[in-house]
């Protein structure tokens, strides 16, 4: 990335910041989804059985204020646990109110999250992409947090953390093929690098991933992203569904902190990104869109 492409994407981001000529989002003012998914973990780590697993139900809310505004909660429900005391207790996974923002010649977006995000934090965050064509984009991610954990008791720390993420995406779109590479300093402290590789089907997507972590070493896996049906959703104003999706990665080295970053809604994932598709159209999201709001 040269120093003059640097300079127009950072002054770009606080031209806009700053002086307020954002457009902002409109999906559905004052719609209120409850939803109901899964997340599953194991580990091959033992001698005595295969594997070690942990399963959660996971139930959340998002509501959906208007003007960019979102306001998100989840619950982690241990329902089957192999993998210990620490976590076997319903607790808080998520307490989010965050803000979109795109430029008014749909290239620059920007989200602004506060509250408790996944990977045991809390904090403040922002994210932001460049679309530079239909193919190349660049984004970055910042975040200044503590730890927060209801696992084992109420535990907390002072938010003392930054952690700071950049990178660009190619987007094949006679494949439908995402690459993307990003580096930084992830969410444990440690510094590295991230290359993946994502191919998108219809409601389905599968990549493979390599990453280098300052504290983990080598690593890779694979990555797959289902979408959940009912695939056609009826506009009211209390929508009960299933979660959006459900995400299954795989790491060859079972490590469980190199190199993670946290999420800052419920449902996110690779497939869709973090800002609402109506608005960002590029990549999959320029695909015929998963899930249909019908009348």
């Amino acid at each position: 990335m040269t120093k003059q492409l640097l300079r127009k994407i950072i002054g770009g981001a606080l031209l806009a910041i700053a002086t307020q000529t954002m457009a902002q989002t409109e999906p559905a003012s004052g719609r209120v989804d409850l939803f109901m998914g899964a997340d599953l973990h194991y580990k091959d780590i033992t001698h005595h059985r295969i594997y070690d697993v942990l399963v959660n139900l996971t139930p959340g809310v998002k509501w959906h204020m208007g003007h960019g505004w979102q306001a998100a909660g989840q619950v982690l429900v241990p329902i089957y646990n192999d993998y210990g005391g620490y976590y076997k207790r319903v607790r808080l996974n998520m307490a989010v109110l965050s803000k979109e923002f795109y430029s008014g010649n749909n290239r620059l977006f920007t989200k602004w999250s506060g509250g408790w995000f996944g990977q045991e934090r809390y904090g403040v965050d922002l994210k932001g992409m460049w679309l530079l064509n239909n193919w190349w984009a660049v984004r970055m991610q910042a975040g200044w947090t503590g730890r927060c954990s209801m696992a084992n008791g109420w535990e907390a720390s002072l938010p003392k953390r930054w952690t700071a993420l950049g990178g660009a995406m190619l987007y094949l779109v006679p494949w439908n093929t995402q690459l993307t590479l990003d580096g930084g300093r992830f969410v444990f402290g440690d510094y590295g690098a991230v290359g993946q590789a994502m191919r998108h089907f219809k409601h389905c997507s599968v990549g493979l991933y390599a990453q280098y972590s300052s504290e983990g070493g080598s690593n890779g896996g694979f990555k797959v992203v289902m979408m959940i049906p009912p695939y056609r959703r009826k506009g009211r104003k209390l929508t009960v569904r299933p979660a959006s999706n459900f995400r299954l990665t795989y790491n060859i080295e079972a490590d469980v902190y190199a190199n993670k970053m946290y999420t800052t809604d419920p449902e996110e994932n690779e497939r869709e990104g973090w800002f609402d598709r109506t608005a960002l159209k590029w990549g999959a999201n320029a695909m015929d869109p998963d899930f249909k709001t019908v009348e």
